[in-house]
């Protein structure tokens, strides 16, 4: 697919939106949204249940979508957990964490972080728990040499993000897992704003846990955690009394969302086709995503510059496209981010304005609370949709 057939398999796109939120949520491909309508008219609310023939369909779907999002994560399915959002599932497993840990212990947490990969770790506080912060530097970067005098032994998480979901800065995911790993600590990564730019690997990353979302990667809202399965059975999660303590289920409270995992699978199906291949595999998702690195780069790189030539604007975070996904966090001189984004929006641009829950960073700068504004690519966004933000501008 060239770029306007891509586009043209997003209905969302009809019209003139010049649409850079995606960071805040994706755009669906037609095929997502049929499937769900489709999983509606058949299914309606049945639930999954072996004993009749829509309810074994149902339980089958639910198997596929866990499959599937393994697959994506390139994991194992009894490894991941589905439910209502990242977040959600980051404070079951949090609520795991302090029946295990209490005075003495002490978990990491990054300055670039997203609250939802925070402020479960800190809830930890409430039972003893010491929580230190990996400091940003004054570019916004994160670095290793940064994290090394904060591990101890009683390290017990270190908690941070792949991608800056305010900057789109990178941070040095493998080598930070490596420095954990090595001093016995557990890793979780918030792959929430990479996922829809680099396609998540826990194996080759030396990961514990992970999470994500999907409705950030052009499907419904869902979210997703990978949990390491030799850890899962020793992980206290609340949970009905009946579920094993090996059992991934543990994790997804309350019935769920079949429709937006047809959806999902819809999706990945998309993805599939994206990397021009038969059959969904990870050779399939890899091709996908390099089709879609080749589709951002030159746009992150004409984004990036574009902002950076205008003189009443100020860039935040490192001035390298390489560096970044295509995301970027910028302010008008002389006017509030919401003030800018709504001007934007009167000509047709939307981006977005504020913190985005990403209050550590955004308090470095000294923006809080007003934030910033928010410029985020897709592999469906255009050189003409950058062009007018820049020209709106």
């Amino acid at each position: 697919m060239d770029l306007s057939a891509i586009r043209a398999r997003f209905p969302q796109l009809d019209g003139d939106l010049v649409y850079l939120d995606n960071a805040a949520g994706g755009l669906m491909p037609a095929t997502s949204i049929q499937a769900i309508q489709e999983y509606l008219t058949r299914y309606g609310s049945i639930n999954s249940m072996a004993g009749h023939v829509r309810g074994a369909e149902v339980l089958a779907l639910k198997q596929r979508a866990r499959a599937a999002t393994a697959l994506f994560l390139n994991a194992q399915p009894h490894e991941v957990a589905i439910g209502q959002s990242a977040t959600a599932l980051a404070f079951r497993l949090s609520a795991a964490f302090a029946r295990l840990w209490g005075s003495g212990d002490e978990v990491i947490i990054s300055e670039l972080d997203h609250e939802a990969d925070a402020s479960p770790w800190r809830e930890l506080e409430r039972v003893g728990v010491t929580v230190k912060v990996w400091p940003a530097r004054d570019d916004l970067t994160l670095h290793p040499d940064d994290l090394k005098p904060l591990l101890t032994p009683r390290t017990r998480l270190l908690a941070f993000t792949a991608a800056s979901n305010a900057l789109g800065v990178r941070t040095p995911l493998q080598e930070a897992a490596q420095l954990a790993r090595q001093n016995g600590t557990w890793t979780i990564v918030d792959a929430v704003h990479l996922a829809s730019h680099e396609l998540p690997d826990v194996q080759a990353w030396g990961l514990d846990f992970l999470m994500f979302s999907p409705y950030k990667v052009f499907a419904p809202h869902l979210g997703a955690l990978y949990v390491r399965g030799e850890l899962l059975a020793g992980l206290p999660v609340p949970k009905l009394e009946f579920v094993a303590d090996d059992d991934i289920t543990k994790l997804e409270h309350g019935t769920p969302q079949f429709e937006l995992q047809a959806g999902w699978l819809a999706t990945l199906d998309y993805l599939r086709e994206l990397g021009g291949a038969e059959s969904l595999d990870r050779a399939a998702l890899q091709a996908a995503y390099a089709r879609i690195h080749a589709l951002e780069a030159p746009l992150a790189e004409q984004l990036l510059q574009g902002l950076q030539r205008h003189p009443q604007v100020t860039v935040y975070g490192p001035q390298a496209a390489d560096q970044r996904v295509g995301t970027v966090g910028f302010r008008v001189n002389g006017e509030t981010p919401d003030q800018t984004a709504h001007r934007l929006s009167e000509r047709g641009v939307s981006v977005a304005a504020g913190h985005f829950y990403a209050v550590m960073p955004i308090r470095k700068l000294g923006l809080y609370p007003d934030g910033l504004v928010r410029a985020s690519l897709a592999h469906y966004t255009s050189a003409d949709d950058v062009e007018r933000l820049l020209a709106a501008l």
